[in-house]
């Protein structure tokens, strides 16, 4: 269960929950077009499953006031981070920096995960982060957690595979928005 507090300002506080077993189904909404909500969360995901959490993350956070920010590239979530004010990062280390092959051709995909981690660490208030890591060999995953812990991730978290897998993320969510923003919604 998720409770957060409003700013009093803002009308009060009130308690706002999300349940155990979250799944895709069900849940009204969508990434939500919204300019800003109680909360912008940046969702950046490398495409690496056919039913996504990051499309079951936003019908589950819609009703709550949360706005999710999709990007598929290292490159649109610099141009999402130029226009909008983002409070929490989801940063998928797999990310593709623009969807094509280095220097055109069929070769590998630039790597644009790590980069906007960077990006993020560099900004005047960082953004919290929260680290979805690549399935690769021991020794590279103990690299790559240890890079992102440097550069200030809140969390490194398994690609989300299902149901139980979100729970965890939710619950590391709500942790960053107590640990980060005192339990109340920023936006």
């Amino acid at each position: 269960m998720v409770n957060v507090r409003r700013h009093p300002e803002r009308g009060g506080t009130d308690g706002v929950g999300i349940g155990p077993g979250g799944g895709c189904a069900g849940g009204a909404g969508g990434a939500g077009g919204h300019g800003g909500g109680r909360l912008n969360l940046l969702l950046s995901y490398a495409g690496w499953e056919a039913t996504p959490w990051v499309e079951c993350l936003p019908r589950m956070l819609d009703p709550m006031g949360v706005v999710s920010h999709r990007a598929g590239t290292g490159r649109e979530a610099t141009e999402l981070l130029k226009r909008t004010r983002i409070h929490i990062a989801v940063v998928d280390l797999g990310l593709p920096l623009d969807g094509v092959p280095a220097g055109g051709g069929g070769g590998v995909v630039e790597e644009g995960g790590s980069r906007l981690l960077e990006l993020l660490a560099r900004q005047s208030e960082p953004t919290p982060t929260v680290v979805v890591k690549r399935s690769k060999s021991h020794r590279d995953e103990v690299r790559e957690i240890n890079a992102a812990l440097r550069l200030g991730a809140f969390a490194v978290v398994d690609r989300p595979r299902g149901g139980g897998d979100l729970d965890v993320l939710l619950e590391v969510l709500k942790r960053c928005l107590v640990r980060h923003y005192r339990g109340v919604w920023p936006g």
